[in-house]
């Protein structure tokens, strides 16, 4: 598993688990309505997402690059 792979899922762990909690704790709170609750939530699926697609598509990037020829 390459590198970057590794570092992004230690991320995605930690920001799942921090998204979670703070959902979690606006929700058990309750003093805001539950729709407060939907942004971090959907943050903690969507940030992941997005850092996977641009890692992914720099390491494509720096594959297709040849060896300099000079």
């Amino acid at each position: 598993m390459a590198l970057w792979k590794r570092l992004w899922l230690l991320f995605t762990v930690i920001w799942v688990v921090l998204a979670v909690l703070q959902t979690g704790t606006i929700l058990a709170v309750g003093e805001e309505p539950a729709e407060k609750a939907l942004r971090p939530a959907l943050l903690g699926v969507a940030v992941p997402a997005l850092l996977y697609l641009i890692l992914w598509a720099w390491a494509r990037l720096r594959r297709k690059k040849g060896p300099d020829p000079s």
